[in-house]
This record gives structure tokens, C-alpha cells and sequence, in this order.
């Protein structure tokens, strides 16, 4: 089986991690973890460090498999990249719980496409355009956007539906005239999300 036939029989118990780092202002390099789901697009922001030592990393592990365990879909593989960061505790977190992980090629960013396409939204549609001033306010701007990205941004994968979506998608049943839209303004103008008003 090819890597592209693997990931579309199990995209939906597919699940990736990566990092991707943030210069401050003041020119402190941070670190995001993030996991994404393959079949859905969901983004777990699993949180924003200096420094990611074993222990934060496998901590942030422990407690998204709380979370994916919640879930209806069961999560069977993991795949991640040769980074140094991802010790064998980390794996070891998600062996426990049935998961197998699925290290890619060394220098080939393409075999975890999904979350290196999700880097580059975030940067180009939200890092890009804020000079972040530490931990806490990238913390803030990861969540805002992170909530959105699953909540309310179509996307083409999905049939231009959300991950996660609030609300469920309305039905324009009468003449448009008869709806008001509402507008709801995020970091500062950054993102517009739009609904029917109630």
C-alpha cells in the first residue's frame, strides 16, 4: 500500500502532531504543539512553551488522549515526524491507549502534509499579521484562531463546512430579504464570522 492509499483508508483514525515556532517582539522563539485530525481538519492546540522538554512534551500527549478518548471516532494511528522532542515516553502515552505510531521519512514534510498545511494557515491568515508580545498573548491569538479554524472556516476538504461546527448550517427556506446577518469580529478585526440573526 502507498502512503497516499494508507492515509485515505484510515483518515478518520488518523491523527498528526507536529511543532511550529513563533519569534516574539522581543525576539523570544516559542514552540506550538498542536495535534490535527486527518478525516475532520480539527486542531487540538495543545499548548505554547519556550521550552519543550520531555516531560511538557509528554504531559501535553497525556492529556490529548483524554480528550481524543471522548470522541466518537477511535484514533488508531498517530503520525509524526523525527523530531527530537518526541521522545519515546510520548510514544509510549499513545502505545498505551492502542495507538500506533507512524514516524515519517526523514526530510519529507509532504508524508504530514495536513499539519504542515495547517502551519501555513495559521501563519498566513493570523501569525503573519500580529507581532505577538509573549506566552500569554500567542496563547490567547492560538486559541481565538484555533476556535475559529474549527468552528466557523469552511474548508474545501470538507465540502466548505468547518471541522467542528457551532451551529448547524442553515437552510435559506424564505426570500433573503426576510434574514439579517450577524457579524462577529475577532482579534481585532482579524477575522469576520458571519450567521443568521436570530
Amino acid at each position: 500500500m502507498t502512503w497516499r492509499e494508507f492515509i485515505r483508508t484510515h483518515r478518520q483514525s488518523l491523527l498528526a502532531v507536529d511543532f511550529f515556532t513563533v519569534e516574539t517582539i522581543r525576539l523570544q522563539r516559542l514552540y506550538v504543539l498542536f495535534f490535527i485530525e486527518l478525516g475532520s481538519r480539527r486542531v487540538h492546540l495543545a499548548g505554547c512553551t519556550p521550552n519543550p522538554s520531555t516531560l511538557w512534551v509528554t504531559q501535553q500527549a497525556r492529556q490529548l488522549t483524554w480528550t481524543v478518548a471522548e470522541g466518537t471516532e477511535p484514533v488508531r494511528f498517530l503520525i509524526r515526524d523525527r523530531d527530537q522532542k518526541f521522545t519515546d515516553a510520548f510514544d509510549e502515552v499513545f502505545r498505551s491507549d492502542g495507538i500506533e505510531v507512524i514516524r515519517t521519512p526523514f526530510r519529507a514534510p509532504q508524508a504530514n502534509a495536513v499539519a504542515e498545511r495547517f502551519v501555513r494557515t495559521v501563519r498566513s491568515e493570523c501569525l503573519d499579521w500580529l507581532l505577538i508580545l509573549n506566552l500569554p498573548h500567542l496563547e490567547h491569538v492560538l486559541t481565538v484562531f484555533v476556535n475559529h479554524y474549527n468552528g466557523h472556516r469552511p474548508h474545501r476538504a470538507l465540502g466548505l463546512q468547518p471541522p467542528h461546527p457551532i451551529r448547524p448550517r442553515e437552510q435559506l427556506t424564505k426570500d433573503c430579504d426576510d434574514f439579517r446577518v450577524q457579524r462577529r469580529v475577532g482579534l481585532g478585526g482579524l477575522i469576520h464570522e458571519y450567521s443568521l440573526a436570530a
